[in-house]
């Protein structure tokens, strides 16, 4: 069925059902429900699926005081192997320090109960979900009275949000919605709170029939998108946001500079315009889940032409075999199980 129909039924259903246009087209989209399957290790107990609960007074469900990370791991010719496992920790326990988060737990110890909570699913290939949370104690603005509790959860990997860039490219949207600010909140931390502003940009472009956000920062200069870094290339030359315009120091945001240098090509850092990506010859983005995607449109401005870039498909493949243990290179930043 083609994306046109889809929201052509929605349309109609929209004014039939008493359903919200939000959550309607959010099931709509991504219809596969989470298997309440496996085991989620919670504070040092791997626990059943359904039984990993959290009090309703839990001081992050009601100020967004938590911590994550996304990790994917991926079922490769030589067995599964779970990304940049160690730089995952790492920022785990930045955003933790940004947080005054006093974690009950080392890096060893996390990174231990990631691959035994994979290995305890018998998942070949999934997703990954860290969480480090202030818990239930005392309920307040103040957090730092409370325990800080640490969850991991990882489940079976479908493509879902990832899906628009991969194979056509994605239409997105410049938000009207301006990225927070890193003097209102330390945006280099993976911080539960930041999603809030993220996911607000998210919505409003799938309810304007788009599929991802961009979003500018206070002084008008491109951030990142609602959960991936954004690159363009121009003349043959690949630039992308500082991380000073506000942009998370993705990891696979790394990972891809890393592997162009690596093949002999160069990344330029500068403040990008919105100017900049409609005159862009290719743009794509990097995240966990997006890993690299092709985007042919932003707002109503067509990209090159309208088709996936020659960049792109080659960084997406150069990707691939980095994740499949393909390129002796990088086997490093593979942790197999």
């Amino acid at each position: 069925m083609q994306s046109n129909q889809i929201k052509n039924i929605i349309n109609k259903l929209e004014d039939i059902l008493p359903i919200s246009k939000i959550f309607f087209k959010l099931v709509l989209y991504f219809p596969i429900p989470m298997k309440e399957i496996g085991k989620i290790w919670m504070n040092g107990k791997l626990v059943p699926f359904k039984d990993a609960k959290v009090h309703v007074l839990t001081h992050a469900l009601h100020y967004s005081t938590s911590i994550f990370e996304g990790i994917r791991c991926y079922n490769t010719p030589k067995g599964s192997a779970i990304f940049r496992l160690e730089e995952h920790v790492d920022r785990l326990f930045n955003s933790a320090k940004l947080y005054s988060m006093k974690m009950q737990y080392s890096k060893k110890e996390i990174t231990d109960a990631i691959i035994k909570t994979v290995k305890d699913n018998g998942l070949k290939e999934c997703y990954i979900r860290p969480l480090a949370y202030y818990g239930f104690g005392t309920m307040g603005l103040t957090p730092t009275p409370n325990k800080v509790d640490v969850s991991i959860a990882c489940w079976e990997w479908n493509m879902g949000e990832g899906k628009a860039g991969k194979f056509s490219g994605a239409k997105c949207k410049v938000s009207s919605w301006i990225k927070i600010d890193s003097r209102s909140q330390p945006m280099q931390a993976k911080a539960a709170s930041n999603y809030a502003n993220a996911a607000l940009a998210r919505v409003e472009a799938l309810e304007n029939g788009y599929d991802e956000a961009i979003m500018l920062n206070i002084n008008g200069k491109v951030a990142e998108g609602s959960a991936e870094n954004i690159f363009i290339v121009k003349d043959n030359t690949i630039q992308t946001p500082p991380l000073s315009a506000g942009g998370l120091e993705g990891i696979t945001r790394d990972s891809v500079i890393q592997i162009i240098e690596e093949n002999g090509g160069y990344v330029i850092e500068r403040d990008l315009e919105r100017g900049d990506l409609y005159s862009a010859d290719e743009i794509f983005m990097t995240g966990t889940a997006a890993e690299v995607k092709s985007v042919t449109q932003i707002d109503k401005v067509i990209i090159g032409n309208a088709k996936m870039g020659k960049t792109t498909k080659e960084l997406q493949k150069l990707f691939s075999d980095v994740t499949m243990g393909k390129d002796e290179r990088f086997l490093p930043w593979l942790t197999f199980i």
